[in-house]
């Protein structure tokens, strides 16, 4: 069984932008609704699978510079955006799926930290829609 260690994760926002040097860390999670079937007469719940909820957390590195994180992420607030993700920034490949998605980006805190501290953002983010799974 291979093993995969994390250490070349693609993140693109806004169609195209690459804010994976201000990655550390990012968990994409999908949920399904859980419905309920059960009828008269049966002896046990049934259940079938309803919508799927979806949603990416980020945690970032902060930078403020010009054209650097802030500024690609603070307009985006508010707004739904083109995401994608990947294990590794190579080609997409059954090995490397990209995960492209549609993203409401409803928080952003641009300052976190304390005295000393590492300045960091983190957010998670709803997704609209679908999560278009791609191995070519």
């Amino acid at each position: 069984m291979a093993r995969i260690v994390l250490t070349d994760v693609q993140v693109l926002i806004n169609t195209s932008t690459d804010i994976s040097s201000y990655v550390s860390s990012v968990t994409l999670n999908s949920t399904v609704n859980e419905v309920q079937t059960t009828a008269m007469g049966n002896t046990a719940i049934t259940r079938v699978g309803g919508l799927v909820d979806s949603s990416v957390t980020l945690e970032f590195f902060q930078d403020f510079a010009t054209s650097a994180l802030e500024s690609v992420i603070y307009p985006l607030v508010g707004t739904v955006t083109t995401m994608k993700i990947k294990p590794t920034s190579s080609a997409n490949s059954s090995t490397n799926p990209q995960y492209s998605f549609s993203a409401l980006v409803t928080e952003w805190s641009p300052i976190s930290g304390a005295v000393g501290e590492l300045s960091t953002a983190s957010a998670t983010w709803p997704i609209s829609g679908t999560i278009t799974k791609t191995t070519a």
